[in-house]
């Protein structure tokens, strides 16, 4: 037989498009519209219904940036479809693009229960099947004008539509037809079965009988079909295919379930503002679908999102409701949202299952335990414990197949943290979370599974995501006939929980990765928009403040406890760490509001302290000054916790000049030197008889590259960048200031001052750096180059700390040249070590080099302070930046763990009377940090106190705990729960005991007396 292959695949391409996609439609009557622009914001329903409204017709310009329209169609259905099923379809002006970047709209009836949302891939409203002919329709759209950033068609080009401020008013959609149209059902089976054939016949091997058979059956249907009776002739073609439709999977055919899913990013390429419409939009679709299909499964993730519904949207959020009590609907994550895991602090990572969790049990009496991260940009290596100690067992995410160097070896295995903590892990080896089951993107899954022989599972996250939009009605027909098709991967409906309990009971033992699942890309949202992430630092500092003081006060002196502030505000910060927020990956709208929202928390927490405080100093008048110390560690005299009289100076010592320019600074205990161009050229530990900085070279150096990544401008930055290294050496001015060292420097549009400073009593140099950043595409560095042979070095993260090595060997490490830490980074060698630690940045790398001269080692420390990208916010951190950074010679890991808490949770002087206030807990050993002192959330007056061993060792310790609270202590989950499994811990006369393993998290629930 000739070979006629590409003949018949041409046929059937050209066919699909021109003749019998159009006929699904195949009569049409057009809609009377009519236009309203809110000339703001959106404004509520009611509002938007009673509106004046002008005609308008297809063609017409409309929706200026960021815009709301609010249009009425109107029409009547002709008698002469009496029978047949009509639709209306509602093109708002969609181009190619895909959903969620562009127009959109919610459809209302006149009453304004909400219908469904529109978007270019689902742009119909039902209106009977089958109608009688007569029927009016009249339907309000509420219509976003979300502009498209990348309409040009050039990604990444910077662009001012990222901001209402700056988008101007140019009309950014033309309106394109409204109309009535029968719904030929048959005609849409039809194009789904050669859609469904054909990308399966694509994906098959040219030699096998397979491909073949399909191609002679499309070939007959083609041949049965009259193009110029579309509408006539499918019933025939459809049958031509009913064989090779029916022919079942092999045995061994790989196993998919199917999750319907709407990756909605809670602000990104759009505002917060514009995701509390997107959530309507897509839950209203969602909930549709599942009526007109009885297998599909929809799940959506972040709790916000559906307080989000709840508040504004109650007609949706109840049709939500029901779908979830009838287990089609199914809530998952167990997260507030779906958050960065590199860079919030442990407590606002707990918070995040805290949150998550509780709003789910609170609404809908459920619980749920896989953790659903599909676009988070990596995970750190102490997320297992948390995972675990929210009562979560399972984790899915499908990003780190977004790596560029190096493929993962596994796509189901047990991930294992920092403390030994194993969760059951899962990747999505389909390689998106847009899913649209499609043939290529079923055999890719099939083709790419890695656990082959082993296991047969896999799951693909089915729908529109990004920017919402969801499941359709088409995905859901491609994968029933994919349910068992000879050829393909099966493909099955299910919740996540029930493909987890079959992938785990299928495959108990997987392999083990122990430690971070580092993202070989997307390294720059470690460093990009550098206020908002100050901005998060401070706001969990501040929480960790104010919750201590509040308790404190409550207990002590009968002050009450501001349990619903504390819920809104953790609430508020949890959403700001949203994956594409805290990161710096959003449009300049995003993070404008971010910094006023985080200036407008911290005011208010600056309130609950200073309140707390003020009822536990006492009276202000002919007071002294007492030192509140909320840090975890003792300082100057003072207790962790507690507040007494200084006794220690707490000042710095004065610089002496040196004869060859530049200051010395000696406390008798560290001894720095500042030359001439304000650089520390020694950094000498007295006790230890150590140099800390490298010979010949200096620290304190701020260092500027080109920083123009390949692609992803707010989110990359690539390797490339280090090739070219400009060293700021330049000194404006260079003088005494107080106690300081004053460094000015200019270069490029920018200004840099810095103030360093050695204390009185402590082993530390302090550097205080501000920066008034001008720049455009550089990336700003701070380097310590530091006398150290360290092969491994420790950043701190959530509960803990991880080692990476400081070496390249393998394309692993080498890949790893950008890393998150949280408050600190140290360097050792047996017996000795450096810290640096810092206030509010995340981005470092280390290196290591072999110096000719001496033959010894030079480990060399660099903090990530500013980038300049433009895209997608094209004014990236311009302006004013404050940063504090420490240099810690002969730190041991205790040192930089207690210096990392200091840096960021600094004293506070209040004038009062009373004698001190003793510390509410206390712990006997050193390596024991409190992370946490609250009351409890259900307002029982119980203690709440959360520690963890932060050395990475093992601690056997008493925790010391206030009078009031004589209970027997239970040792509890994050959700504030007794642990049904746990012995109670043993309570003597000291207190609480307790061994913890290495980075063990213990949360202790004490009863008051």
């Amino acid at each position: 037989m000739h070979d006629d292959r590409n003949l018949v695949e041409a046929r059937l391409d050209r066919v699909l498009r021109e003749r019998i996609r159009p006929a699904v439609y195949p009569a049409s009557t057009p809609l009377a519209v009519e236009i309203w622009s809110a000339p703001g914001e959106p404004v509520p329903v009611a509002e938007g219904l009673a509106a004046p409204t002008r005609p308008v017709a297809p063609g017409t310009p409309w929706g200026t940036p960021w815009g709301t329209s609010w249009f009425k169609v109107t029409g009547t259905v002709p008698a002469a479809w009496s029978g047949r099923t009509v639709e209306a379809v509602l093109d708002l002006g969609f181009t190619p693009r895909t959903p969620g970047f562009q127009c959109e709209g919610l459809v209302h009836r006149p009453d304004g229960t909400p219908v469904k949302g529109i978007h270019p891939r689902h742009a119909y409203v039902r209106v009977g099947s089958p109608v009688a002919g007569g029927e009016q329709v009249h339907w309000h759209i509420e219509a976003a004008s979300n502009p498209d950033l990348e309409a040009s068609g050039v990604p990444f080009r910077p662009t001012r539509m990222g901001d209402r401020t700056t988008s101007g008013d140019a009309p950014q959609y033309v309106l394109g037809e409204m109309r009535l149209a029968v719904f030929d059902e048959t005609v849409w089976n039809l194009v789904m079965d050669l859609e469904v054939l054909g990308e399966l016949m694509a994906e098959l091997p040219v030699d096998g009988a397979r491909r073949w058979e399909i191609l002679r059956a499309v070939g007959r249907a083609l041949d049965a079909l009259n193009l110029q009776d579309v509408p006539g002739t499918a019933p025939a073609a459809r049958s031509e295919l009913t064989d090779v439709l029916a022919a079942p999977a092999v045995p061994a055919a790989h196993r998919i379930s199917a999750v319907g899913h709407a990756h909605i990013d809670s602000a990104w390429l759009w505002p917060l503002r514009e995701t509390v419409r997107k959530v309507a939009r897509t839950s209203s679709n969602m909930v549709a679908l599942l009526d007109d299909e009885p297998d599909f499964v929809f799940a959506m993730s972040q709790a916000q999102h559906y307080a989000w519904i709840k508040e504004h949207r109650p007609e949706v959020y109840a049709r939500v409701k029901k779908a979830v009590a009838d287990g089609r609907f199914v809530p998952v994550g167990g997260m507030w949202v779906e958050s960065d895991t590199n860079m919030p602090g442990s407590e606002a990572m707990a918070r995040q299952f805290v949150h998550g969790k509780r709003f789910f049990l609170e609404e809908f009496g459920r619980e749920d335990h896989e953790v659903w991260l599909p676009d988070t940009f990596g995970f750190a290596a102490g997320l297992p414990q948390i995972i675990k100690a929210a009562g979560s067992t399972r984790l899915l995410t499908q990003k780190i197949s977004w790596s560029r160097t190096n493929a993962f070896p596994h796509h189901t295995f047990w991930w294992e943290g920092i403390d030994g903590t194993r969760i059951f892990t899962h990747f999505p080896p389909v390689d998106t979370y847009n899913c649209e089951v499609t043939g290529q993107q079923i055999a890719h899954a099939a083709r790419n599974f890695k656990e082959k022989g082993a296991a047969s599972r896999s799951l693909a996250p089915v729908g529109y995501g990004d920017g919402g939009g969801g499941t359709t009605r088409e995905m859901v027909a491609k994968a029933a006939r994919l349910r068992s098709l000879e050829g393909s991967a099966t493909v099955e409906w299910a919740s996540p929980v029930d493909f987890f309990d079959k992938a785990q009971a299928e495959y108990p033992d997987p392999p083990v990765w122990v430690g971070e699942l580092y993202l070989e890309l997307h390294r720059a949202t470690l460093t990009s928009q550098a206020q908002t992430k100050r901005g998060n630092r401070r706001s969990e500092s501040l929480l960790t403040e104010a919750e201590l003081w509040a308790a404190t006060a409550s207990v002590r002196a009968g002050a009450p406890y501001p349990y619903e502030q504390f819920d809104r505000i953790w609430k508020t910060v949890l959403l700001h760490q949203f994956h594409d927020i805290l990161p710096g990956s959003s449009i300049a709208w995003v993070h404008r509001e971010a910094r006023q929202t985080y200036a407008r928390l911290a005011q208010e927490l600056e309130s609950v302290i200073a309140e707390a405080q003020r009822a536990l100093a006492g009276d202000a008048s002919g007071g002294s000054d007492l030192v509140f110390n909320s840090a975890p560690h003792a300082r100057g005299g003072v207790a962790a916790g507690g507040a007494s009289f200084r006794t220690t100076s707490g000042n710095s010592v004065t610089p002496v000049p040196r004869e060859e320019g530049g200051y010395v600074l000696d406390n008798g205990l560290l001894r720095v030197v500042v030359d001439g161009r304000g650089l520390v050229v020694s950094a000498h530990d007295h006790a230890a008889g150590r140099e800390s900085i490298a010979p010949g070279q200096a620290a304190n150096l701020l260092q500027l590259h080109p920083d123009l990544p390949n692609e992803w401008d707010a989110w990359d930055v690539d390797a490339f960048y280090r090739n070219v290294t400009s060293d700021l050496t330049d000194v404006s001015e260079l003088r005494v200031e107080g106690t300081s060292v004053r460094v000015e420097r200019a270069f490029g549009a920018s200004r840099v001052t810095q103030l360093l400073s050695v204390p009185v009593d402590a082993n530390r140099l302090d550097i205080a750096t501000e920066v008034d950043w001008h720049e455009t595409e550089r990336f700003l560095k701070l380097a310590f180059p530091l006398d150290v042979k360290a092969d491994r070095y420790a950043s701190e993260t959530q509960f803990g700390h991880v080692y990476r090595p400081t070496h390249q060997n393998t394309s692993w490490e080498w890949a790893r040249f950008e890393a998150c830490n949280h408050r600190f980074v140290h360097v050792d060698e047996p017996g000795w070590g450096v810290a640096v630690v810092n206030d509010a940045t995340y981005g470092h790398d280390v290196t290591r080099a072999v110096r000719d001269a001496d033959a010894g080692t030079t480990t060399t420390v660099r903090a990530s302070l500013l980038r300049a990208p433009r895209y997608p916010d094209p004014e990236t951190d311009q302006g004013v930046h404050r940063f504090r950074h420490a240099l810690v010679p002969g730190a041991t890991i205790g040192d930089a763990v207690r210096e990392g808490y200091r840096a960021n949770l600094t004293e506070r002087r209040v004038t009062g009377t009373a004698a001190g206030v003793a510390p509410l807990v206390g712990v006997d050993h050193d390596a024991v940090v409190v992370s946490a002192v609250k009351l409890a959330d259900d307002r029982s007056g119980d203690l709440i106190v959360r520690l963890y061993e932060a050395h990475g060792g093992r601690a056997q310790v008493t925790v010391s705990v206030d009078g009031a609270f004589t209970g027997r202590a239970v040792l509890a989950d994050l959700l504030e729960r007794p642990l049904a499994d746990a012995e109670p811990p043993l309570r003597t006369e000291d207190g609480v005991v307790l061994g913890l393993r290495p980075f063990q998290i213990v949360t202790l629930r004490m009863p008051r007396g």
